[in-house]
């Protein structure tokens, strides 16, 4: 597969102070799908204007992978201030954002599956009408779950807006909606892939920490969410129990954490990739080529759980393994603007052939490929984290 051919391996680089910290390796062809590559492009008063396709779920499917992106189009950009964090920051307005599946053989081109499109503004079901976002995959026994954020407000309009939303799949191209979970307000939330010790765990993002519970119901409460009220309300009423990282522990995780692609099983246990926003200092950056301070940036984290005992943290970085550091990725130049500066969001991730690829959205704009060694990575992990 051309991806893992040209994908790094990823490489550890040491701070000033002695410190290590891993760096994922970017695909020489990033970004490696943008808007106008699906024709994501509108005349707004004769000027063109340019949309969005990111943040998509992963998985190996027929022979190459398939990804879960969602798709602005036909929206506004604002700066606005946000008197929850106290500073100005961009916003989107006026859309409903869907989903489109795209597959690609070899990792690196990807084209859309049939014109398929999942929706969620109100055309096949009435549980939200503001659009579905950042949809992951789960593998599971024949098919493939695919879970992500229903919106029940616009977007940007304030909280309360995001629910659980759920469908299955075994060719992306026959969908089947699950249903919402109505009980509380949750996104980058999905299951294991497989059961751990006879139980299904499920991590949840309850603002602005990552947590993780057993469903009680199984995968049934998966697919069936409407017939497990008490369950998922059981789960919101025990949530201080069930904090698994916590944040503002670290700089770079200052502000929020969220989990990313599923969790990988590896020989030293369960593999977490997962976000947080918080700051960047000077000596991180100038590892990546830059003299600057990130004050408000999204980065890339990761952490091993206890194989049989996932609820347990074995390790986890001290320092972000990723961080804005390309222009579609950073503030945008003319080839490559953004929509939200400093962001890469990981959302996707398989592993072949031990290689570890990693997709993620940048910019809110772009779908971009990092990756490592996977063995380098974990021995990173182990040797020099958090425990």
């Amino acid at each position: 597969m051309k991806a893992l051919e040209e994908i790094g391996e990823g490489e550890v680089a040491r701070l000033p102070n002695g410190d290590t910290l891993f760096i994922l390796s970017s695909h020489p062809g990033n970004p490696l799908i943008k808007p106008r590559d699906l024709g994501l492009t509108w005349s707004e008063g004769g000027v063109e204007r340019v949309g969005a396709v990111f943040n998509g779920g992963a998985a190996e499917f027929e022979g190459g992978v398939v990804l879960t992106p969602r798709i602005h189009r036909n929206y506004r950009r604002l700066r606005v201030y946000d008197e929850r964090l106290g500073l100005e920051r961009w916003v989107m307005e006026n859309y409903v954002s869907e989903v489109w599946p795209l597959w690609s053989r070899d990792g690196v081109s990807f084209s859309r599956i049939n014109q398929v499109s999942i929706k969620g503004d109100g055309s096949t079901h009435r549980d939200f009408t503001y659009g579905v976002e950042d949809i992951r995959i789960i593998r599971w026994s024949g098919f493939y779950l695919l879970v992500g954020c229903g919106k029940i407000r616009p977007p940007f309009k304030g909280g309360d807006s995001d629910r659980i939303a759920i469908y299955t799949t075994r060719d992306f191209i026959k969908i089947r909606y699950h249903g919402i979970v109505r009980e509380f307000d949750s996104r980058n939330s999905f299951p294991f892939p497989e059961e751990v010790d006879g139980r299904l765990y499920m991590l949840l993002r309850f603002h602005p920490n990552i947590h993780l519970d057993v469903l009680e119901g199984g995968v049934a409460q998966i697919l069936s969410p409407g017939d497990y009220s008490e369950n998922w309300r059981r789960m919101y009423e025990r949530r201080r129990e069930t904090l698994l990282i916590r944040a503002g522990e670290l700089p770079h995780e200052a502000e929020k954490v969220g989990a990313g692609p599923p969790p990988i099983k590896t020989r030293e246990g369960w593999l977490l990739i997962y976000h947080g926003v918080g700051k960047v200092g000077r000596e991180v950056m100038k590892l990546y080529g830059y003299d600057r301070v990130l004050e408000r940036s999204y980065v890339v984290s990761a952490a091993i759980l206890d194989p049989d005992d996932p609820k347990r943290i074995i390790a986890r970085t001290r320092y972000p393994i990723y961080v804005p550091s390309h222009p579609w990725e950073l503030e945008g130049n003319e080839n490559y603007p953004v929509d939200i500066p400093f962001v890469i969001f990981p959302t996707g991730a398989i592993t072949k052939e031990d290689k570890l690829l990693i997709y993620a959205g940048a910019g809110d704009k772009y779908m971009v490929l990092l990756g490592c060694r996977l063995e380098n990575l974990l021995n990173y992990i182990l040797s020099e984290s958090k425990k």
